[in-house]
């Protein structure tokens, strides 16, 4: 091969929010130190690749969303690759590598990447480096870093085999690798505060490590910190009248902006968290069914937005007009300018309605970050969070804490970015999701939505904590026409604002469409919502059809205080009372409890999957006899991992079985879509 000619490779992503496009696209910036040529495309641009004719590797950088589900702009090249009509022999041509990415706190773990892996491998391509599975529950990095690491030489090692059989009819040598494993790369900790003795021998106390400030080994190390990434945008602001600017979402024209006709706290004041109930009155926007869930549309919070436009030195040009095209020198493969950002819009509205301010800044924007520092100190304490030795500091000061790029500026207030860095690293303003609380036909015209107040507490970088974006907006929308607990509603109170919704239609995340079939729902705290819709659809065909079979319901639910957040309490009983709802389950996790030596006591369960473990046999017969649903609503991280362990339990005991075929038969529910889960993180 000649000297001048370098080698080229192939990169693939499929993405949902931007984490597998941002690696891939700095595997391609990475490629021409390693003396390659890297070819970058997203998998929906099948005109950009050929894996049919392709002979050069492949490298493919996949995520999940949803329930298993792969990203919108991979979904038509899974459903390709799925053709029954495609040949063992399809890909034998084909080598590839694949890094999936995925969270452990959600069902089907990486497997938009293990069906991808799967399918090549059935269709005869040759794997030639070890599939990484990176779980964003407990840090993306502790596999990433070191996949990224032996790339470069599983690379070039095939690329040079390649060239071998080109020369020559030798068999090339077999490519050894051992699978990546999460735990692998688990051994970093968070530096303790420790005494130790100084050089004269007196005992003294090291500083605490912090966001700030890092403790030996780790401000004693050599770093390893990432490549630069290459700006690639021109950024200009431009004086002009913004009299008519957007005063909504930048896509408003394609939503449904419907005002708020009612607003509920549904717990005590002595609760320690805040539920709200909102009904939207949608009676000439849109229709909807139990299971769906809605996007709510909000900005960024004003004083936030003001303070970064001060730090950024803008506050004078807030409605002047941002121009921004890309940069003729960029090196950036694949450059565009960001499609979320719409033409001839205000400063103040960039920063209002189109990136998340708030989002936890990626080790490239950390990277990025060093080069408009001032501070010496501050710079190399940004260089070790984005390093891989300052992995862990990064896990628990920035990613675990969730700080946003704000209070990262706040913390190094030597560092001066330009605008444009935020415009090429921020991702887009996403809308919050929320599932719907009602049936259309006993609230005709009306959606009902529940939703807590979320708090994030305070941390190092994080003083004084802050209220969620989206909670936070709404609750401060409806205060002033807020009806609280045991009192009757106000014909004087103020009217309620609107707000801009989108609907996302469930295909899975409903009743049983025979009646006849029973089902389970466990929903504790705010995730009773849908299954309220459930009941309240249930019930009104229960009337309607007085005469039919209907199956059996449960509902599992739990809070905290028997008086201070059971929710829907009223509504839940009454729905007993009417027959819709079969056996009404529930537990109180802080209430006192006769025997406080066990969490589990059969009077006294604490959690919902005591109670789930507790009516074992007759859940088990549900689902296991009777081909009956169950259905899951809540917290993914310990709610869901806990119902989902006390299933398998449950099936091993029931069925007299183990592990493994506990978890095949959890498995089967899936996939028979009879085990179906709406949780959050």
């Amino acid at each position: 091969m000649p000297c001048d000619v370098k080698p080229r490779f192939v990169i693939l992503y499929g993405s949902q929010k931007g984490q597998a496009q941002s690696i891939a696209e700095g595997i391609a910036e990475e490629a021409e130190e390693h003396g390659l040529v890297a070819d970058l495309s997203c998998l929906s641009q099948n005109d950009m690749y050929n894996l049919e004719k392709e002979h050069a590797p492949v490298v493919f950088i996949v995520s999940t969303t949803g329930e298993g589900e792969p990203p919108d702009n991979a979904l038509r090249f899974v459903r390709s690759i799925k053709k029954k009509t495609l040949s063992n022999d399809h890909y034998k041509h084909l080598s590839y590598a694949l890094l999936a990415l995925g969270d452990t706190n959600y069902a089907n773990f990486c497997n938009c990447g293990k069906t991808i892996e799967n399918r090549l491998k059935q269709l005869g391509a040759k794997q030639f480096y070890a599939t990484g599975y990176a779980d964003d529950g407990i840090g993306l990095e502790l596999v990433v870093d070191p996949w990224l690491e032996g790339l470069w030489a599983a690379i070039k090692g095939t690329l040079s085999n390649m060239a071998s059989d080109n020369a020559s009819d030798s068999a090339k040598p077999d490519v050894q690798f051992n699978l990546l494993s999460i735990t692998d790369h688990q051994n970093c900790e968070a530096v303790a505060p420790n005494t130790q003795k100084g050089d004269a021998g007196v005992p003294h106390v090291e500083l605490a490590a912090s966001l700030t400030r890092s403790v030996p080994p780790l401000s004693e190390s050599t770093l390893n910190v990432p490549v630069l990434p290459p700006p690639y945008l021109d950024i200009s602001l431009q004086e002009g009248d913004t009299s008519e600017q957007m005063t909504g979402p930048p896509n408003k024209d394609s939503l449904h902006e419907v005002p708020i006709s009612k607003a509920v706290q549904l717990t005590r004041g002595d609760s320690v968290k805040t539920a709200l109930l909102l009904e939207l009155d949608i009676s000439v926007s849109m229709a909807y069914q139990p299971g769906d869930s809605f996007d709510v549309f909000c900005p960024n919070r004003p004083a936030e937005v003001d303070e970064l436009l001060c730090r950024l030195g803008h506050q004078n040009q807030r409605n002047h007009q941002v121009i921004i095209s890309l940069r003729k020198d960029t090196k950036k493969k694949g450059a565009v300018v960001p499609p979320h950002i719409p033409e001839k819009v205000s400063l103040l509205f960039l920063l209002s309605w189109c990136l998340e301010i708030r989002s936890v800044p990626k080790k490239a924007f950390l990277r990025a970050l060093v080069e408009h520092t001032a501070d010496g100190a501050q710079r190399r304490r940004l260089q070790e969070l984005c390093s891989k030795q300052g992995a862990a500091d990064y896990n628990l000061y920035v990613r675990d804490a969730g700080l946003g790029v704000l209070e990262l500026l706040r913390a190094f207030p030597s560092c001066s970015p330009p605008l444009g860095l935020l415009v090429e690293h921020l991702p887009r303003l996403q809308p919050r999701p929320y599932s719907a609380a009602s049936s259309c036909l006993r609230h005709p015209g009306k959606l009902r939505f529940v939703f807590s107040v979320v708090n994030f507490p305070a941390c190092s970088g994080r003083p004084a904590g802050r209220r969620g974006l989206c909670t936070g907006w709404l609750f401060d929308l409806i205060n002033p026409g807020l009806v609280f607990p045991g009192k009757a509603e106000s014909s004087g109170c103020p009217a309620l604002p609107k707000i801009h919704v989108r609907l996302r239609p469930s295909s899975s995340f409903r009743p049983p469409s025979d009646p006849s079939v029973p089902f389970i729902m466990v929903g504790p705290g705010t995730g009773v919502a849908p299954f309220i819709g459930f009941l309240q659809q249930r019930e009104n065909e229960r009337q309607n059809n007085p005469k039919a079979a209907f199956g059996e319901t449960w509902l599992f639910f739990g809070c905290r205080h028997k008086d201070g957040d059971y929710l829907f309490r009223e509504e839940l009983e009454g729905f007993v009372s009417s027959g819709a709802l079969s056996q009404l389950k529930v537990c109180f996790s802080r209430d006192p409890r006769e025997d406080e030596e066990s969490v589990t006591s059969a009077a006294q369960p604490r959690y919902v999957q005591h109670n789930l473990l507790l009516h074992r046999r007759h859940v088990t017969d549900i689902l296991l006899r009777q081909n009956g649903y169950l259905y899951v609503c809540g917290d993914a991280k310990n709610m869901a991992k806990d119902v989902n362990e006390t299933l398998m339990e449950m099936i091993k005991t029931e069925l007299e079985v183990d592990q493994l075929d506990a978890m095949k038969t959890l498995a089967g529910l899936r996939e028979e879509k009879r085990y179906l889960q709406d949780i959050w993180g």
